[in-house]
């Protein structure tokens, strides 16, 4: 196959020639940072839709929006740097050469609601309030930012013989991301890898995710159950959908993949507030 094609072959796809940046005026511009920009954007737009349709002021949103996708950018490559910092230790400039990659999902959302949560604080405005709004950007954003990943083929999983399983080049893909159980299966003359594409099954979850939050945050029973309803089940999909991934940022000591690690915490945490904050509201009634 073609170092620039991507297939799924048991479901007779063959992408031909797809990209991975464009020119304008002579200069390159990944894909995979422009599909990172729309996907704040209309994740942004969305939040905005929801605190309108609830009657509420949407400036507050706009103002700290500029803040928070900063510190989101900031806080998701420091994230993966910490974590990979043997990729970096040695070509320290690489460190913001985002446009190959690079970004940890969990670490824009940290970066991300702890501006919230500042803003908030120092503006007097509810924070679970602007919380449970902004939780139903990111899946959306989410959704359309794994598509980077496919543009840029990486994130993917171990070897796959499933029916959604997707052919790369050996060629387009960072030898690192080519785990010891897929390089089991190359054999002489073999020019491709057959992977999980765990950017497509995440890609797939957030999308069910937000339906799910969308057709449920009218009926919420407390400021914030939309946030970490968002943090309950976006945790329990991305801790199997990292198990499968070959670029796994791994914990010191731990020898876990940090995001498990940080999915588990955020399911056992929400589910806590979740059911006491509901046990509350019931004895209010």
């Amino acid at each position: 196959m073609s170092v620039n094609d991507i297939s799924f072959p048991n479901i007779g796809l063959t992408l031909h020639n797809v990209p991975k940046s464009f020119s304008v005026f002579g200069f390159s511009i990944a894909l995979y940072g422009c599909i990172i920009a729309s996907g704040i954007l209309l994740g942004l737009m969305l939040a905005s839709y929801d605190r309108k349709s609830r009657g509420l002021k949407t400036d507050p949103l706009w103002d700290v929006a500029t803040y928070a996708v900063i510190a989101a950018i900031v806080g998701a490559r420091a994230y993966y740097v910490i974590f990979a910092w043997d990729q970096y230790k040695d070509n320290l400039i690489s460190v913001f050469y985002i446009r190959e990659g690079g970004l940890a999902i969990y670490g824009g959302v940290i970066g991300a609601f702890l501006t919230v949560f500042i803003y908030c604080h120092v503006k007097k405005e509810s924070f679970l309030e602007i919380a449970d709004s902004v939780a139903l950007g990111f899946p959306l954003g989410q959704a359309m930012g794994r598509w980077g990943n496919f543009f840029n083929r990486e994130a993917f999983g171990g070897w796959s013989e499933g029916p959604l399983s997707m052919r790369l080049p050996i060629a387009a893909v960072r030898d690192s991301d080519i785990s010891d159980g897929i390089r089991a299966h190359i054999t002489a003359g073999m020019d491709y890898i057959q992977v999980h594409p765990t950017f497509l099954y995440e890609s797939t979850w957030n999308i069910c995710l937000l339906i799910g939050l969308m057709l449920y945050r009218k009926h919420k029973k407390f400021k914030g159950e939309v946030l970490f309803m968002y943090l309950f089940f976006y945790g329990l999909g991305r801790f199997w959908i990292e198990g499968l991934r070959t670029d796994q940022l791994i914990a010191p000591v731990l020898n876990i993949p940090v995001s498990q690690i940080v999915a588990m915490a955020c399911v056992l945490i929400s589910l806590v507030v979740i059911v006491f904050n509901r046990i509350k509201v019931k004895k209010q009634k």
